[in-house]
């Protein structure tokens, strides 16, 4: 059985889905609701789609006390037609009776002093928008007086210029409304600092060599403010130096998986507790998933909106409720701003989510679309320097089998470099089944090299407790050795493939895992030794991080370039420092471009694998 078909990544998958900031109750628990002279003429509530992916969008109400005394509570009504729902929501307790929906102030965000405003947001499915608005049971436009006066648009992302050590001059274009724009509100960090009639403003008395984050509300005559614009990050010039790789590094990129703030409690922060920030080069952020077609949100909530208190957060400032980004995102748009050398790609698919390529690739140009449209998006667009397509595999099967044909890797990669032009990134993890007739066969990955920047070769997983009797081999080769259980099921012979069908040297990186896979019921130190089933594991059995092993069962042995270990009746295989150093040397030897990594949970908590691969390719 192809080794390279089976679940790498599914130890990673599970994902807590107590994300939600907020659970949908029946509407019998709702009491206390407004009457329309409550407040019916002294506030407005206005929406926006602040997002879609195809399979559901991201709604946002913004709540405006626009008259002279303090609002106690609000409750905002609305229809959807039939098909459109609320599946989640925040900051608002939000309740159903059939179409008609209704949300409520939780108990921390209910009093607004005149003049405030808050928002809440929702995740829905289906395309219809909300009609018959009712605010504290009177119109959400504010009366009589503003029949049918609709909310500003959002203005332009804002862009900044003349940054210093401790100023930023922001200028925006202009948001549009029925009535005309008043003014402008300046956000810094999700908190007005300004309001101003223009489209410019210079934000003074900043600190050296810190992030921020800009964003403009536009408010109309009558004093509705519209959807915030796109965040800009900024970075005060002083402050310190960033201490990255120099020009010409070789690539050292990893895999942040977004599952990984879950469980094994991993965050962007850790990149740079470990030491690891300053050696890497890029990161892959995994995953985004393939769906009708189109490249769609992986996890909504550990995406962008999970808020990160200040111990937490790569800057040390906490998240606030109403900021325009939060989640890993705005973590790793921090990590950007400290660390300005490390690029940032947006991985779609993986082992789990590559069933959705074929359907894709029908269409090109319409998926290549869709992809940009999400990593391109105004709230993250900052954040993200180009696309990486994890298909598992092209023309041939995983989790489950493709039959586009062996030009649809090349005619997705061709689309994707049509669309995201020449200053993003685009490459693609692929297989390093080099046996004949195996998966390198299958897709024609020479004739796309001029669409992609590198491959990620994922030299690792040749072998595993999948098959649970043995024999016992190294799961990350880097050569062929006498009694391995299946030709071409290694490193050297996956990149001499590679570079035989015209794929470049420098457009490929060698692939290291920061883990290992092991087997239990084992006599034999040697590899080839027969078992009973898989080694026991944190996550999954027969599969366990390098940081793990090190300590419980070190190394004893070494095969074809990588190490073992056999513990009592457990044999495992893994790369160590070691073993990481002797095959960036045979990289630079063989003229790769560098080096990848699956991924850094896995790594010691001072980075010994990224600090191998980083020295290893000096």
């Amino acid at each position: 059985m192809s080794t390279q078909a089976l679940p790498r990544r599914t130890r990673f998958r599970a994902r807590a889905t107590a994300g939600l900031t907020a659970l949908l109750l029946p509407l019998a628990a709702m009491v206390g609701l407004a009457s329309p002279a409550q407040a019916a003429t002294s506030a407005t509530a206005t929406y926006t789609k602040a997002s879609d992916w195809g399979s559901g969008f991201e709604g946002r109400w913004t709540v405006k006390n626009t008259g002279t005394t303090t609002l106690s509570s609000w409750t905002v009504e609305w229809d959807f037609p039939s098909g459109t729902s609320v599946t989640s929501a925040w900051d608002a307790t939000v309740t159903s009776s059939g179409t008609h929906w209704t949300a409520k102030n939780v108990g921390w965000n209910g009093t607004l002093a005149p003049g405030a405003s808050v928002s809440f947001g929702f995740n829905g499915t289906g395309t219809g928008s909300p009609t018959g608005c009712k605010l504290n049971g009177g119109s959400c436009d504010g009366g009589p007086t503003v029949p049918g006066d609709t909310a500003p648009s959002a203005p332009g992302t804002p862009a900044a210029s003349d940054i210093t050590d401790t100023s930023v001059k922001l200028t925006w274009t202009a948001a549009t409304d029925d009535k005309g724009v008043k003014n402008y509100d300046v956000l810094r960090d999700g908190a007005k600092v300004a309001t101003v009639t223009g489209l410019t403003y210079t934000d003074t008395a900043l600190t050296a060599g810190t992030d921020y984050s800009y964003s403009v509300q536009a408010r109309d005559t009558a004093d509705q403010t519209g959807p915030v614009s796109g965040a800009r990050a900024v970075r005060t010039t002083g402050g310190g130096t960033d201490p990255g790789p120099g020009p010409g590094a070789k690539v050292n990129l990893g895999y942040f998986t977004n599952w990984g703030v879950y469980g094994r409690n991993y965050h962007v922060k850790n990149l740079v507790t470990s030491g690891s920030a300053q050696k890497i080069t890029h990161i892959n952020y995994a995953f985004g998933n393939v769906q009708n077609g189109k490249c769609t949100i992986g996890d909504a909530y550990a995406d962008y909106d999970k808020a990160y208190t200040a111990d937490q957060s790569v800057d040390g400032k906490a998240d606030t409720w109403d900021q325009p980004l939060r989640g890993n995102f705005n973590q790793l748009r921090k990590l950007k701003a400290q660390y300005p050398h490390i690029k940032v790609l947006w991985s779609f698919g993986g082992w789990t989510w590559s069933g959705g390529f074929g359907q894709a690739v029908q269409n090109p140009a319409a998926f290549a679309q869709s992809c940009y449209d999400l990593v391109e998006d105004p709230r993250w667009a900052d954040v993200f320097d180009g696309i990486d397509l994890d298909w598992e595999y092209p023309n041939a099967c995983g989790l489950t089998c493709d039959t586009s044909g062996p030009a649809s890797f090349k005619n997705m990669m061709q689309a994707m470099r049509a669309k995201f032009g020449a200053n993003n990134l685009v490459t693609a993890a692929v297989t390093a089944d080099a046996s004949s007739g195996g998966k390198i066969d299958a897709a024609d990955y020479g004739g796309a090299a001029p669409y992609y920047d590198w491959l990620n070769v994922m030299t690792y997983d040749f072998f595993g407790a999948w098959a649970a009797k043995g024999p016992t081999a190294p799961h990350s080769p880097l050569t062929s050795y006498p009694g391995i259980p299946q030709a071409g099921f290694n490193s050297a012979e996956a990149i001499a493939k590679f570079k035989a069908k015209g794929v470049p040297s420098t457009k490929l990186l060698l692939g290291i895992g920061f883990y290992g896979r092991g087997w239990t019921g084992v006599t034999q130190k040697e590899p080839g030794g027969t078992a009973t089933g898989p080694a026991q594991g944190t996550y999954e059995q027969g599969i366990e991080d390098y940081k793990v092993l090190k300590n419980s069962c070190p190394a004893n042995g070494t095969v074809a370039g990588t190490a073992y270990a056999h513990c009592g009746t457990n044999w495992w295989s893994y790369d160590t420092p070691a073993t990481v150093t002797s095959k960036m040397g045979w990289a630079k030897n063989q003229g790769l471009g560098g080096a990848f990594f699956w991924e850094f949970s896995g790594d010691t908590a001072n980075g010994e694998l990224v600090s191998a691969i980083s020295n290893g390719l000096k």
